[in-house]
């Protein structure tokens, strides 16, 4: 009875744990109906701007990396003049260089024109699987693909400034006054998300 049963249980355990790897294996998306989901014409120029930076589609961390190794995508750093990046759960702190540059000069014009305040950037870089990932938790993400997945685009909070969670209408002005310019200057484009409470950039390929 033990020899059988040991026999029996094998083929079970194998299937068990083979079903389970699989599982790890797919994605979490499904890119048919991803790419079937069409931009908002107020989002279209966002992601027109994002594919013109020659960058793939972001998938999962291994299509990140590929991007880091060939110096196209930076490491924006946690803190720097007039900005700070907060824990990010659902993104990751790389960008193609002329978004890097440009949330720089963003950050050193805010802080001039506060006289040393600082806004935080809230999420900046995701593949699909972080995209997913966040529509667990927040049902809002993007259905479609975002200018996220892309590495030029980024959020800035306008309800958190120098690492507080408050409303502060006169620092929202002076963070909006910095947005106009950058868009009328032809360097972003922006979108004020009223759910998640932040500005969503998407740096343009000047």
């Amino acid at each position: 009875m033990r020899k059988f049963f040991c026999v029996a249980l094998v083929p079970f355990m194998y299937s068990f744990y083979y079903s389970q790897a699989a599982k790890k294996a797919l994605p979490c998306y499904d890119l048919t109906s991803v790419l079937k989901v069409e931009p908002t014409a107020l989002y279209k120029p966002h992601l027109d701007a994002s594919k013109s930076f020659g960058v793939k589609l972001l998938k999962d961390s291994k299509t990140v990396q590929k991007y880091i190794n060939s110096g196209k995508f930076h490491k924006i750093k946690k803190t720097s003049k007039g900005y700070r990046v907060q824990k990010l759960d659902y993104s990751r702190a790389y960008m193609v260089s002329k978004a890097k540059t440009t949330l720089e000069k963003m950050g050193a014009r805010f802080s001039k024109e506060t006289k040393g305040h600082t806004f935080t950037v809230s999420s900046i870089t995701r593949t699909l699987e972080d995209q997913c990932r966040l529509r667990k938790v927040n049902s809002n993400a993007s259905l479609g693909i975002s200018s996220h997945n892309y590495g030029n685009s980024f959020d800035i909070s306008y309800i958190r400034f120098n690492d507080v969670l408050k409303y502060n209408p006169k620092m929202e002005a002076a963070l909006e006054k910095v947005l106009k310019y950058y868009a009328n200057a032809g360097r972003i484009y922006y979108i004020k998300e009223r759910q998640q409470s932040c500005y969503h950039i998407t740096v343009r390929n000047y």
